[in-house]
């Protein structure tokens, strides 16, 4: 229905969806419909709840988070890993009773995984009470869907990835008050054998570089003071547009809006990661020393099995040349053990590598299959509970490793956003410029506010006092 409108004029269809839903809303459910948005995996994630939630708050929805008193149920889903959807078929299957006791409830699942054809089908035919499910590339069709669905409507199936407009100006509900997500470009381009992600998500596509300062300055005036610009890989953004803006430019460019705040990001590939962008994170103020490069593993023979377009020589040499810029950096990766066709002396290159360089913290993974991606029709003769001895040996190296990096922080000053209030009893806490959190007294009146903490300790956690 789309292929021959504007984004601008898609969104405006859309909105007219909501306001006839919000007027049919008070006929089905009386006063105070209530939705409830359930969000598995990672910030893209939620990010995009955040955009559906703005979604169902036009259309007249209370949102709570509670499935067992909602009348609209919408799971945001993740396909990266085999457990994440098990959980999911775990909680729709919850919502079988909740149909039962109260039919007019509608159940929606979206996202990655409904993406995938044969999961559609599965949801199709096992859970008949799910009203429907629609692909990464159609989410911004959610009230034309509600709508049609309280009209009478049948069970809708809609995976069509077509069209790779990006939809700007969608209402958005942010969950946090002074922290932010700020997606800048969806899709990928890289198709790791490992990956599902580019089948479904999609190509990349970035986000116009006005859009994306217009909704910084609006987050900023709003109180936000700790922001994250989100994207499969970050590093790409621009690539192919015509407006001339990269990923380091974009950084410079968010870094000199007015304020008191503080910029991260994240997804980046270290194909994409260059001198320019680690001396804009040396020369910004606002962008922390913080970088997140994943990279999987240190072999160079299971990188190209990974199709990851570089080698264990390649990868060091980015790190000593972040090092040398950003003295301070705070180095952090993801990391998959037990790939097909690794062995053990692939894995011992692993744990070299983590030695080496001195990861802050890493994201570990034994392998999980993915079916339609080329990594799953490979060999695989290493059993898992082999995969699961080495995963522990890595943990046991980079627990030692976190130990020696922890003692650097004593003694340091640091700018501290107070994001959370700490288990401890008296105590708050917020992070460095990276990613290591820092408590010290206060109390909840100190949320959103920035500090001077120098650190003096180190007990479970780094203990710091306000300057």
């Amino acid at each position: 229905m789309e292929l021959n409108l504007t984004p601008n004029t898609i969104l405006d269809v859309q909105l007219g969806y909501a306001k006839r839903v919000l007027s049919l809303l008070p006929t089905v459910y009386g006063a105070n419909p209530k939705a409830c948005v359930v969000t598995f995996g990672c910030q893209q994630n939620v990010s995009d709840s955040e955009r559906l939630k703005g979604m169902l708050f036009e259309m007249g929805y209370t949102l709570i988070d509670d499935i067992d008193n909602a009348d609209f149920i919408i799971f945001k889903t993740c396909a990266v890993r085999e457990h994440a959807e098990d959980r999911v078929f775990g909680n729709i299957g919850m919502t079988k009773q909740i149909k039962k006791d109260r039919p007019n409830t509608i159940v929606a699942v979206c996202g990655c995984m409904s993406q995938q054809e044969h999961i559609a089908e599965k949801i199709r035919k096992s859970y008949p009470y799910v009203d429907f499910v629609l692909g990464t590339h159609v989410e911004h069709r959610l009230p034309e869907f509600i709508y049609k669905r309280l009209s009478g409507g049948k069970r809708v199936f809609e995976l069509s990835m077509e069209d790779n407009t990006v939809i700007e100006d969608v209402p958005v509900k942010r969950d946090g008050k002074f922290k932010g997500w700020l997606p800048i470009m969806y899709g990928c381009n890289n198709f790791c054998t490992y990956c599902i992600v580019p089948y479904v998500r999609g190509r990349e596509r970035s986000r116009e570089p006005e859009k994306i300062i217009a909704e910084a300055r609006q987050m900023i005036k709003d109180g936000y003071k700790d922001i994250t610009l989100l994207g499969q890989n970050v590093n790409s953004y621009g690539k192919g547009c015509s407006h001339g803006v990269n990923f380091a430019k974009l950084l410079r460019m968010i870094n000199d809006i007015e304020g008191e705040f503080v910029i991260r990001f994240m997804t980046s590939h270290p194909k994409d990661c260059t001198i320019e962008l680690l001396d804009t994170i040396k020369e910004c103020k606002k962008v922390t020393r913080h970088l997140h490069l994943p990279f999987q593993s240190g072999s160079s023979r299971i990188l190209k099995l990974m199709n990851r377009y570089y080698d264990r020589e390649q990868y060091l040499e980015l790190i000593k040349n972040a090092k040398e810029r950003i003295p301070d950096v705070d180095l952090t990766s993801d990391i998959i053990v037990g790939f097909p066709g690794e062995t053990y002396e692939d894995f011992k290159e692993t744990l070299s590598l983590v030695n080496e360089v001195k990861f802050a913290s890493l994201f570990t993974f034994i392998y999980s299959k993915r079916k339609g991606t080329p990594a799953a029709t490979m060999d695989d003769p290493i059993s898992r509970v082999e995969k699961g001895r080495w995963f522990s040996e890595l943990l046991k190296v980079q627990e030692k490793v976190a130990e020696e990096n922890i003692q650097k922080f004593i003694g340091k000053t640091f700018r501290v956003l107070c994001d959370a209030v700490s288990e401890r009893d008296g105590y708050m806490q917020g992070h460095t410029q990276g990613t290591a959190v820092i408590e010290f007294k206060g109390d909840k009146s100190m949320l959103g506010e920035f500090v001077n903490i120098k650190v003096e300790a180190y007990d479970n956690g780094l203990l710091g006092k306000i300057i």
